[in-house]
């Protein structure tokens, strides 16, 4: 290098690297099976991929090669052969069908649901999966479904118990689970013309009211409760979804008629109030 880049002599390159003349003009002897085991090594690079050098030459030694690892190392790094780094695998995101998917905000029973999962276990440390539901107009929870295991096929079998006792819903948020990108789900949704609006992964804030939800159901059951089965963890949930209906509309009503009442008591007051306020004023 100091003499192809400095143009310096071979004499002046060797004073300068403290490197003997005679080391520099050695040629190497190369192996008789120097190039049979370079083909050997780029095959085998190429069938196993996630094999290294080491475990490349174990394998050769099993073949019978008399070779030591230096060797291999060596001949391996000046072929270039490396392991190639894990690439990240890519999920499947769903597509929306609904116009504005974004920006879609319900206007009327029916118009929009939300789906969400939630995980548990009994206490034999056996999983428990939930599937919320819930309509984002009138705040209803739809379904609190518990199983062992839910997949696509059990949630279109929700989906389709609450359409028979429903309608279908004109639209349909949810996040990019498998269970709810899956082809059996999106033709449930083109059957019955449910367009469909996924949020954007990691945002769980786009899918807001199945999201609050699912917080008052942890805090109230998942983090209090201990079920001993599936049958306790569906009579608990279920329970649950009753009182969380019942306070619901108890809790809207009561807004609703206070509300109403105020504005009653300023329109519709009597002419002596009326009289009175003016005289006070």
């Amino acid at each position: 290098m100091l003499c192809d880049r400095l143009s310096l002599s071979e004499r002046r390159a060797c004073e300068i690297a403290g490197q003997h003349r005679s080391t520099q003009r050695h040629e190497p002897r190369v192996a008789a099976d120097d190039e049979a085991l370079r083909r050997r090594l780029r095959r085998l690079s190429a069938s196993k991929p996630r094999w290294g050098y080491r475990r490349a030459h174990g394998h050769l030694l099993a073949e019978g090669w008399d070779i030591n690892r230096k060797r291999v190392q060596r001949l391996w790094r000046e072929e270039g052969l490396r392991v190639p780094q894990r690439k990240r695998k890519r999920r499947r995101l769903g597509v929306s069908t609904a116009a504005g998917a974004e920006r879609l905000r319900a206007t009327h029973p029916g118009h929009l649901w939300a789906l969400d999962f939630q995980h548990d276990a009994t206490t034999d440390g056996r999983e428990l999966k939930f599937l919320n539901v819930v309509d984002e107009f009138t705040r209803e929870a739809l379904a609190v479904e518990v199983d062992r295991t839910i997949d696509a096929d059990a949630t279109v079998t929700v989906l389709e118990r609450l359409a028979a006792e429903r309608g279908a819903p004109e639209n349909l948020r949810a996040d990019n689970g498998p269970e709810l990108t899956a082809r059996v789900l999106r033709e449930w949704c083109e059957a019955g013309s449910t367009a469909t609006a996924y949020i954007d992964p990691g945002a769980p804030w786009q899918n807001a009211w199945v999201e609050s939800l699912n917080a008052r159901f942890r805090d109230e059951v998942l983090d209090i409760e201990e079920f001993a089965n599936l049958a306790e963890a569906r009579f608990l949930a279920a329970d649950w979804q009753r009182d969380y209906n019942h306070e619901r509309q108890k809790e809207s009503g009561a807004l609703t008629s206070s509300s109403s009442s105020s504005r009653t008591s300023g329109s519709h007051r009597s002419p002596a109030c009326r009289t009175r306020t003016r005289r006070l004023a």
